[in-house]
């Protein structure tokens, strides 16, 4: 399979290329600096695209079988436009090359609350919207392009991605958030991801991920 990963030079970006690579797919990386990879491969192309630039990332999709796109600035007061402008371009890219399917990173904090444990619900949602809400706010308008595209498209609602070694195994729902799921590796995120590309079930879905 012929994989571009937008944002490959992230936390969970970079495992995404090293784990694609392991599965024996071909990957186009892009990042504004993909020289922080630091990784060869002969099944690996690397090129410095801005989401952001329609133009940039147009071209880089012909021949492509699937996108995953990684990109993100964490959380954030900043009110910002990466996610939905980003992926807009994106998709937007990927219908002049007719490529169908893009797997998205999102937040459990976007997705609709009433789905969310009573914790969650009044406590843990709330404040994080508070002070963090200008990501999220952008993630749901994500949500919206997608929905708006033609893209088979796979939303991963995530809960805390954390930097440090995989566990080697996730839980997966496609209902609602997953009980006690916290959190989540960034490699395990990264096989997640991978693991939703292959499969062929899940179209135009939102799912949720944790360890």
């Amino acid at each position: 399979m012929r994989v571009l990963i937008a944002g490959a030079t992230g936390t969970v970006g970079q495992h995404v290329v090293a784990q694609a690579l392991d599965r024996g797919h071909e990957v186009t990386a892009i990042a504004r600096r993909p020289e922080s990879l630091r990784t060869e491969h002969p099944r690996l192309r690397t090129f410095a695209a801005d989401v952001l630039d329609p133009d940039a990332v147009e071209p880089l999709l012909a021949g492509v079988d699937v996108v995953v796109s990684t990109v993100g600035i964490g959380t954030s007061k900043q009110p910002t436009t990466l996610y939905s402008e980003g992926t807009r371009n994106l998709v937007n890219g990927m219908a002049r090359h007719s490529v169908s399917r893009i797997v998205t990173i999102s937040s459990e904090v976007a997705d609709h609350w009433a789905h969310q444990s009573p914790l969650k619900l009044w406590v843990a949602l709330p404040l994080l919207q508070r002070f963090l809400g200008a990501t999220y706010d952008d993630m749901r308008r994500m949500d919206i392009v997608l929905w708006e595209s033609d893209a088979q498209w796979t939303t991963v609602r995530a809960p805390y991605i954390r930097d440090r070694a995989g566990s080697g195994s996730y839980r997966i729902a496609t209902d609602k958030p997953l009980r006690r799921g916290f959190s989540i590796t960034a490699p395990d995120m990264a096989t997640a991801l991978l693991d939703i590309v292959e499969r062929n079930d899940l179209g135009r879905r939102f799912v949720f991920v944790a360890n």
